[in-house]
């Protein structure tokens, strides 16, 4: 079995920033939600005032779950701080409370325990409708959250690793009684920065803000094996107002995917996510997407827009995922100034995607996807240009792209069914339902599109 991330591939990715031809941090941020940079703490304590030991075995849940109980008593007071020093911190889950700064110093590494008994169990989401892995619960994520306010999880490139190996193995085994559990879960938040760490070996998706608002996610790491199962990087969830910025993300699932719950229940549910941002990101993943959206998208996904971003030695660069009995809907998406080196498959879209929670799914509840833009793309040794497959009596509609140019392997570069759209300046030339050219007056059908804006 193939070892967990370790700080030796942290060492590596951040020589590849060193010498890398694209851009990945800048001060010029997009991510406006609130000024965190101005929040201070009046009230710090340090885990080692609360028994905590810093040697890698011996366990400090206890310290966490003392310490963080004994700063709620600040939090109607400007809030408090908890300082992780120097050392490997092993602990179970813990919850956070509102007005906290968790502050990582740069050598401190919070490990999850790999005692599966560290990690309780708590409800399904009720946009779910069961644990996304079996029916019943899931198992609550190492640093979890519900009904906060005003939460920073930072640090000066300290680590956090899930330790994930042991949930990895289980579930290729099948021998797991519960959905496996995220690095970082926060539900029901509003005012969360999680800034200037590195994630390592989640044992499920890593980062899930979940029935969040103003979220913001800026130069972070997120590393798992690259066959490590459903390590997504970075998945916000029925959640609005949401900035991901100046990230690398190198995992065994999708990098970043974007959901609004599964199916019956993410209808029910009825909580989109929308006005998500994603600015300068790279990485790689071999089996999934770098930017997905989907499957579980039934509460509905709007405006994204996702800009100068780098994927290499991948699967998918885009894709969304969704299936008959999701419902729901994803439009008003726009992907732009796109840089692809060793790609599969550049653009994905799937409409049979499969996967429900149950039998009481409604097989009529077709999705609606609609004004997805891409343009301003540029690629190198890309097998595959696009396969775009709609849904039939369900056509994916008004699908534009725009200035895109791949060097693609594959004697068949587009492959397309089931959908509408238009294309200008696209090599090789797109598949013939996309073949129209965009002309001004399409400018309604073709969401946020450079040149009609420019027109305006």
């Amino acid at each position: 079995m193939k070892k967990d991330s370790t700080l030796v591939d942290v060492v590596l990715v951040l020589a590849l920033f060193c010498c890398s031809t694209w851009p990945v941090y800048s001060s010029n941020s997009l991510c406006k939600h609130t000024n965190f940079d101005e929040i201070r703490r009046p009230h710090s304590v340090s885990i080692t005032e609360f028994g905590a030991v810093g040697d890698g075995i011996t366990l400090n849940t206890k310290a966490f779950q003392n310490a963080i109980f004994y700063l709620n008593s600040f939090a109607d007071k400007g809030g408090a701080k908890l300082f992780v020093p120097a050392g490997r911190w092993l602990t179970g889950s813990f919850d956070l409370i509102s007005h906290l700064t968790l502050s990582l110093d740069k050598d401190a590494v919070i490990l999850g325990s790999t005692d599966i008994d560290d990690w309780p169990v708590v409800d399904p989401l009720p946009s779910y409708g069961r644990g996304r892995e079996l029916p019943g619960g899931r198992h609550m994520s190492l640093i979890y959250g519900r009904n906060l306010t005003d939460v920073i999880i930072t640090g000066n490139n300290g680590t956090i690793d899930g330790q994930g190996s042991i949930w990895w193995s289980r579930f290729r085994n099948k021998t797991l009684d519960y959905t496996r559990p995220h690095l970082i879960e926060l539900m029901n938040s509003t005012g969360v920065l999680i800034s200037n760490l590195i994630f390592l070996n989640s044992p499920f998706w890593t980062i899930h803000p979940v029935y969040c608002s103003q979220v913001t996610i800026q130069n972070v790491t997120v590393l798992a094996p690259l066959d490590s199962p459903n390590t997504d990087g970075i998945d916000p969830d029925s959640s609005d107002h949401v900035c991901i910025e100046d990230c690398y993300i190198s995992t065994g699932d999708d990098l970043i995917a974007i959901k609004s719950g599964w199916d019956e229940y993410g209808i029910a549910f009825d909580r989109p996510s929308t006005n998500i941002i994603i600015h300068r990101l790279t990485g790689k993943t071999q089996t999934s997407a770098g930017i997905a959206i989907g499957s579980e998208m039934s509460g509905g996904i709007s405006e994204v827009h996702a800009e100068n971003i780098h994927f290499y030695d991948s699967y998918n660069a885009i894709r969304i995922k969704t299936s008959p009995g999701r419902g729901g809907y994803v439009r008003n998406i726009y992907i732009s100034n796109m840089s692809l080196v060793n790609v599969d498959i550049a653009i994905r879209f799937t409409g049979l995607y499969g996967e429900h929670p149950d039998e009481y799914y409604n097989p009529n509840a077709l999705p609606i996807i609609e004004k997805i833009t891409i343009e301003d793309v540029i690629g190198q040794n890309i097998k595959h240009a696009g396969i775009i497959e709609g849904i039939k009596g369900d056509n994916f509609i008004n699908i534009c792209l725009s200035n895109i140019n791949l060097n693609v392997t594959s004697t068949y570069p587009w492959n397309c069914s089931y959908v509408e759209g238009f294309s200008d300046l696209v090599v090789p030339q797109a598949c013939e339902s996309l073949k129209e050219r965009m002309f001004t007056d399409h400018c309604s059908d073709c969401y946020n599109l450079s040149k009609c804006i420019a027109s305006w």
